[in-house]
């Protein structure tokens, strides 16, 4: 009997208290519900408040979508966390620019979350295959299609809510929770 390696997926913003972490824990509850053990799912920031939990207001949106908040720390991106990663998830397009100046390596498998999720509708993934085998074929035809549909910072980033307005916060959960799960509706198309 083999045993697949799980598909590793990176999630990063800035401080790596809100948006990355949110991500990250309600895809990672996504997947294990679906596939327990084909995904493992991390986060980073590219300036990150090393040492924090999720923010507060962000752990309460966690844990009302089905994530669990608790047991996090937030750490900062750095090439050593970015090898050997399948996928990494941005959470805006500077991001983006961040990981692949760090890890030029990952340019074809790095998006924004938002970007990825706009561009997996339009792919057809095997169901015959491992989920690791089968979102490596899907990230190779994502890259063709983003080069021929490139998107705008309104289209692909998600706002960043830190010490901002309740309103903001609303902005970021309408922007990013519709893009995870997307990611998790098209894993499920081949379940």
């Amino acid at each position: 009997m083999s045993i697949n390696t799980p598909f590793r997926i990176l999630t990063v913003c800035t401080g790596n208290i809100c948006r990355s972490p949110m991500a990250e824990r309600l895809l990672q509850a996504g997947f294990d519900a679906m596939v327990p053990g084909e995904f493992t799912v991390t986060s980073a920031g590219t300036g990150a408040l090393v040492g924090s939990g999720i923010e507060p207001h962000v752990a309460g949106f966690v844990n009302v979508f089905g994530g669990d908040s608790t047991n996090f720390t937030s750490r900062q991106l750095s090439a050593d966390i970015l090898a050997g990663q399948d996928l990494v998830l941005a959470l805006s397009r500077a991001h983006r620019s961040k990981i692949v100046e760090l890890a030029p390596g990952l340019l074809r498998r790095t998006f924004t979350l938002r970007e990825l999720a706009r561009l997996l509708p339009h792919i057809d993934g095997q169901a015959d295959v491992g989920a690791s085998e089968r979102w490596t074929a899907a990230l190779g035809r994502a890259l063709r299609l983003r080069t021929a549909n490139p998107g705008g910072p309104e289209e692909d980033d998600v706002v960043d809510p830190y010490r901002r307005s309740e309103e903001t916060y609303q902005q970021m959960v309408h922007e990013l929770t519709p893009a995870v799960n997307a990611l998790l509706a098209w894993e499920r198309r081949y379940r």
